[in-house]
């Protein structure tokens, strides 16, 4: 990357460590190879890795890789012949996947949110004194914590966000900047970006009073601005490892089942079950690929 200002590389990998980390094949000889970065294939310095799929009808393509200054290529198989002579070249039936294992073992900063003003609970973030914080919890400035809530060892909390009374969030979980949480059980490593609105009654709340909570589960990734009712007939659920785009709106009484894949700006129907490993409001550009290609 150009210039790295707000996401420094945590190490550098070197050959073995690519060949272990891809499970991808090196074509042609072994030599030695430093990576700090990832890049796409016009902006890749000899110290980045980049990634094609299949180019087949793509001569634009074809030739942007040929002509890439990147150290690491990560192609399929039938693309090895196209890449430079300059590359150390790694064929891989999943390219992309292997791209994405790289990236997260260069900036793993970048996976979760962390503290704007460190580890700790800031200045300026109100704490109420019946709220129990496990160690190494982060509060920005500004966040409001009620009585009674209950957050677990890593979790950060951005600045402004509230979490409402009896809260429970889990272990490594990180609440964006803005964000408001109330009527939840929220699981470990779950991430709620920032302006997302978490267990709120709808519009017609006075005339049909919403009692259930909202439930999300292990490793569910809730985007910004989005909304996430709390159930009235029975609990709103998101199952583990669910994504929910930003601006999606997760409906009372939704349960979305586990490893599903909301797309933004999509209104469930109120009372809808999702089942496991499904994928809603696909846009249409996405529509035209095997979905065992499409990666969340």
């Amino acid at each position: 990357m150009s210039e790295p200002r707000f996401l420094v590389p945590s190490t550098s990998l070197d050959l073995p460590a690519l060949l272990a980390l891809t499970g991808a094949r090196l074509v042609g000889a072994e030599r030695a190879l430093e990576v700090t970065g990832v890049g796409s294939l016009e902006w890749a310095s000899p110290r980045d890795a980049v990634f094609v799929e299949d180019l087949s009808g793509e001569p634009d393509r074809r030739a942007a890789l040929a002509a890439t200054d990147a150290g690491l290529c990560l192609v399929p198989p039938s693309e090895a012949d196209f890449a430079p002579a300059t590359a150390v070249v790694l064929a891989s039936e999943h390219p992309r996947r292997a791209f994405l294992a790289i990236a997260a073992a260069l900036f793993p900063s970048a996976l979760r949110q962390t503290a704007l003003f460190g580890p700790g609970i800031a200045a300026g973030a109100a704490v109420h004194p019946e709220a129990r914080l496990e160690p190494d919890v982060s509060v920005d400035p500004g966040a409001v914590i009620g009585p009674g809530a209950e957050i677990g060892r890593g979790t950060v909390i951005g600045a402004n966000a509230m979490l409402g009374a009896g809260v429970r969030i889990g272990r490594d979980s990180a609440i964006g900047a803005g964000a408001v949480v109330a009527n939840a059980l929220i699981g470990d490593r779950v991430v709620i970006q920032p302006g997302a609105s978490i267990g709120h009654e709808g519009m017609d709340g006075a005339a049909a009073p919403s009692l259930g909570r909202v439930i999300l589960q292990d490793d569910v990734a809730i985007g910004a601005n989005a909304a996430v009712r709390r159930g009235r007939d029975r609990d709103t659920i998101v199952g583990e490892g669910s994504r929910v785009d930003a601006l999606a709106r997760i409906p009372r009484d939704v349960v979305v089942g586990r490893h599903c894949l909301i797309y933004g700006g999509l209104a469930l129907e109120e009372g809808a079950t999702v089942p496991d490993f499904s994928i809603c409001g696909l846009p249409g550009e996405l529509r035209r690929r095997p979905l065992k290609d499409i990666q969340a």
